[in-house]
């Protein structure tokens, strides 16, 4: 059977994991009315997919929302008690799922599909002892001066570093996530048919004390790994990571760039070992593709929202495959 013929015959599990920048892009104000906008837009793939008769798990990042959460934060913590990190996460991934399902169930219904979405706040499992606890590196939140610092730091315990000649900005941990603490019940609501947005934001990490009890972390996860792992987690098929690029490129935005349109796991490898992917752009959707074709995913697919179903379908995009 040609790939042609499995994508039209066979049901697959996709998870399609949405950027925070696809749902406030970097040119607007981030209103309420353009973050369902972009969220509409966001949702031609999953519809396809839905449409198919595919099984479908939704993700989606936070970037920018949880900036002008800590904005929010910091403005009116002489009002009211701050919220931690974690719990900022939580809001977001009920507040931003509550947008993608009602876009997605209008979506369908335009249509005339009829189909159950349930958003699932998510815990990930991360290790306490993870590097990055230790040295946090991932900015949030707004920018500060340096004659700031000083009180900052004292008065809150933040860790604060210049963020590329920007500013000054707070950094936190963005521990590796390691489980799905809701797996199962994700693969229960996926077998009934339901389709579900979870870990947004990467989920919110948490470890396990020696007594049981979960306790959660003043961090956040890179979205794309903890897409990769809940994939992983429910047996999923194929991993689809919507970006701002239409495919990935070697030599990236040099005279010499060569795009990529199908590659396999072995491929890919060599190129992430060779450099060809920044830590804080390509390189974790990439390690993100990596993980879990390693870990029996059958296909990734990297591309821009507006390439998402003709990439589905090897029309366009970046396609890993395991063999």
């Amino acid at each position: 059977m040609g790939i042609g013929e499995d994508m039209e015959s066979e049901q697959k599990t996709v998870v399609v994991a949405l950027g925070g920048n696809a749902i406030t892009r970097e040119f607007e104000e981030g209103n309420i009315a353009q973050q369902f906008a972009n969220t509409r837009r966001s949702l031609l793939l999953v519809v396809e997919l839905i449409k198919r008769g595919d099984r479908v798990v939704i993700t989606h990042g936070n970037g920018p929302q949880v900036g002008n959460a800590l904005v929010r934060v910091e403005e009116s913590r002489h009002l009211v008690p701050p919220l931690p990190l974690g719990v900022i996460v939580a809001d977001l991934e009920g507040g931003m799922g509550y947008m993608i399902e009602q876009c997605l169930q209008n979506k369908l219904n335009e249509r005339g599909i009829k189909k159950h979405i349930a958003t699932i706040l998510t815990q990930v499992f991360v290790d306490p002892n993870d590097a990055s606890i230790l040295n946090p590196i991932k900015f949030v939140g707004p920018f500060f001066t340096r004659d700031q610092i000083e009180k900052l730091t004292a008065e809150r315990g933040w860790i604060i570093k210049e963020d590329q000649g920007r500013g000054w900005r707070r950094v936190v941990p963005s521990p590796i996530p390691l489980e799905i603490v809701e797996k199962d019940i994700i693969k229960i609501l996926i077998e009934k048919d339901i389709v579900v947005v979870a870990a947004g934001g990467g989920g919110i990490p948490v470890f396990r004390e020696s007594s049981g009890w979960l306790e959660g972390v003043d961090g956040v996860i890179d979205k794309d790994l903890a897409s990769a792992v809940l994939a992983r987690d429910i047996n999923a098929d194929e991993l689809t990571i919507l970006t701002g690029v239409d495919q990935v490129a070697l030599n990236y935005k040099k005279p010499n760039q060569q795009n990529l349109a199908k590659v396999t796991l072995g491929e890919i490898e060599k190129y992430y070992k060779e450099g060809h992917f920044p830590p804080g752009s390509m390189g974790p959707k990439i390690k993100a593709a990596i993980n879990f074709l390693q870990q029996g995913g059958k296909r990734v697919i990297i591309t821009s929202i507006a390439r998402a179903v003709d990439a589905f379908y090897e029309k366009s995009g970046t396609v890993i495959v395991a063999g």
